[in-house]
């Protein structure tokens, strides 16, 4: 599509939406709300998440391993619409959708057929299909568009470095699980003070390690008052939930903060998947309570949470009773300004000849499409931006309805 056309379509879209002739009308960047990308690394099975119990196809591919039927009894998904259901485990998302804060994309993703996780994360991370490398994350790349000069506006809770938040722009860095409460040597007043004297000069590493010092002695205080409050004496669940009640305790306390990260793994199911119970129902609780929280901790009418993962796993289920690597998959989105309650754009349904490669999911909408979407309409993003984010992105008219505009 040459550019003329790319903008009447574009200003169609816009029109319907009541937006200017962009992606989205001009508002201060990252000022109406905050942003929080999951992502559930390994390549999670979104068939056995949304399940598309209607489609006759789905129990022949996986006889061992499908979620049963709505009202199939204790273990059945739980009904959606004439079309999908939910996994039992991610029962904590069901008022979610019903309060119309909670929607889908079954078949999103990217279009590079990797089948490679290495690849296909760092591809999502970067935002460029087909790309090997860049010297930055697009998170990263976003965090910058959002000022610089009083701190980080973008916080990543459990990973040391993800590729999507590394680059120039200054982020904050939390590590996984109850290691975010501990003030490590930094506790030790002695050994503190000698790191200090170390570090006391004006130079930039001097610099930078005074500041990452008293941000980690900072954020553990104010988690370890957090944890014990929110506990009452239980043990935390693990995991992903704990991660996402950190990155809300810190968001919350630091309204500079815009950009969020979590990250889980374990999602690799190649065998003994389990259907709803076993491996991968594990991982879905666990996921849907950490949805669940983060829906408490950003519950204001710009917040938007994202789940993604690098792809998804194939329709039939192998002779191991897993899944292996695939194509499309689920997207997830949540919060107020999302069309919640329904799911969004193409689904062509499990039958050979309408999947990727005889095997797959199809990728129908591409995520760059999906997060240009998200950045524009949610937070004031313009068309040059969003081509700097994510190259090559293209407006995807089958998506127009899936933001509210700030």
């Amino acid at each position: 599509m040459n550019r003329r056309r790319f903008m009447r379509a574009l200003g169609a879209a816009a029109s319907a939406l009541a937006l200017p002739r962009s992606w989205a009308q001009a508002a201060p960047l990252l000022s109406n709300g905050r942003l929080v990308v999951v992502f559930l690394r390994g390549a999670y099975d979104g068939l056995s998440a949304t399940v598309p119990y209607a489609d006759p196809d789905y129990a022949r591919h996986r006889p061992s391993i499908a979620i049963p039927a709505p009202d199939g009894g204790a273990d059945a998904a739980l009904r959606l619409d004439a079309t999908f259901a939910l996994h039992p485990a991610l029962a904590p998302l069901l008022p979610l959708w019903q309060e119309r804060r909670l929607a889908f994309l079954p078949c999103a993703g990217s279009p590079d057929p990797t089948r490679s996780h290495f690849e296909a994360q760092v591809q999502w991370e970067i935002g460029m299909p087909g790309r090997s490398n860049a010297p930055r994350g697009w998170l990263n790349a976003l965090a910058g568009l959002g000022g610089g000069g009083r701190g980080p506006v973008a916080i990543g809770v459990g990973e040391s470095n993800p590729k999507i938040l590394s680059g120039p722009a200054k982020v904050r860095l939390i590590p996984r699980g109850n290691a975010a409460a501990r003030e490590g040597v930094l506790a030790n007043e002695r050994a503190r003070q000698a790191l200090l004297d170390l570090y006391s000069g004006s130079d930039a590493m001097a610099q930078a390690f005074r500041q990452g010092a008293d941000s980690r002695i900072t954020s553990a205080q104010a988690l370890m008052s957090e944890m014990q409050s929110a506990d009452n004496g239980a043990a935390a669940a693990a995991g992903l939930l704990l991660d996402a009640r950190h990155l809300g305790t810190l968001m919350r306390d630091n309204r500079r903060l815009r950009l969020g990260f979590l990250s889980a793994g374990g999602w690799d199911t190649h065998a003994n998947q389990g259907a709803a119970a076993g491996l991968l129902a594990n991982n879905l609780r666990n996921l849907g309570l950490a949805l669940a929280q983060l829906r408490r901790d950003f519950a204001e009418p710009g917040d938007l949470v994202a789940v993604v993962s690098e792809f998804g796993r194939t329709a039939a289920e192998n002779g191991t009773r897993g899944t292996d690597h695939g194509h499309g998959n689920t997207l997830w989105l949540m919060g107020a300004r999302v069309a919640g309650g329904r799911w969004h754009g193409d689904w062509t349904g499990l039958s050979a000849g309408n999947l990727h490669d005889g095997r797959d999911l199809p990728v129908h909408h591409d995520f760059r499409s999906v997060f240009a979407q998200l950045l524009a309409a949610g937070f004031g993003l313009r068309e040059e931006q969003i081509q700097d984010l994510f190259p090559g992105a293209r407006f995807d008219p089958k998506l127009a309805g899936l933001v509210r505009a700030a």
